[in-house]
């Protein structure tokens, strides 16, 4: 086992920067789509937000929910309907005047029209097309249907990060209900937490910086390069944070 870094995490509707800071940051990228995808009530992984007319509204793929048991994320569908060309004209309403709008547009409706009718499907073509236009090394996801592996919890993440050769776990935030931290360093396998500190940038239409949307809020104000510029920001800022914390621990 070596020391690569695995970071884990549910395939999400065109997801948030945090997201695509993680992808950076590993080695291995696991999109996770292996596990219980909730009954009730709206997930990252068909829901989102974005900017429009100055507030942060919802923009929702809608997924059938009349199953009886419990399906995996995989195992989702889209439900039937107009979602598509109602999602797009949300967007387009929200950021026609945004300094990106063509080249982004263009991309976020190629694969919203992806010819599929599963959700992890359509999720993990946006992951993988925007990482890739945004130079993170596309060729690290790895999806974790593929793996072999069952199980639930720290138990299953712990089978993922061994099934892909890691020997360090990057965690996100909002872990601490279901994820047994010592678990991690009883099996040799290092935990390290992201610490994502979002970055601000110039908004179409607030006076106040709005963080926690869509990525495409960031494309249609930044573009490709000005996005990946603020993700190699945080690194530098997450850099220097702990270069400060190890010079103050030597100096105490």
């Amino acid at each position: 086992m070596d020391k690569r870094v695995v970071a884990i995490h549910q395939p999400n509707f065109f997801p948030w920067l945090g997201y695509f800071d993680k992808i950076a940051r590993a080695d291995v990228f696991i999109v996770l789509d292996n596990v219980q995808f909730s009954k009730t009530g709206g997930t990252w992984s068909n829901r989102v937000r974005i900017l429009l007319d100055g507030r942060a509204v919802w923009v929702t793929m809608p997924v059938e929910r009349s199953f009886h048991g419990v399906r995996q994320v995989r195992e989702m569908r889209i439900a039937e309907g107009s979602w598509r060309a109602r999602f797009l004209g949300v967007v387009r309403a929200a950021y026609r005047r945004a300094s990106h709008f063509d080249e982004v547009f263009r991309l976020v409706e190629e694969l919203t029209v992806t010819p599929t009718e599963m959700v992890a499907e359509l999720n993990l073509r946006v992951v993988r097309a925007l990482t890739d236009r945004l130079g993170l090394g596309a060729g690290k996801l790895i999806v974790g249907s593929t793996l072999g592996i069952e199980g639930a919890g720290t138990d299953l993440l712990v089978k993922a990060v061994r099934a892909v050769g890691g020997g360090t776990y990057l965690c996100g935030g909002g872990a601490q209900g279901y994820q047994d931290d010592e678990r991690f360093g009883s099996e040799g396998i290092e935990l390290i937490h992201q610490m994502f500190r979002h970055p601000a940038y110039p908004q179409l239409g607030v006076s106040e910086f709005v963080p926690g949307l869509s990525i495409i809020d960031a494309l249609m104000n930044c573009g490709f390069s000005g996005t990946r510029e603020l993700i190699a920001g945080v690194e530098v800022e997450r850099a220097r944070d702990l270069e400060d914390a190890a010079g103050e621990r030597y100096l105490s």
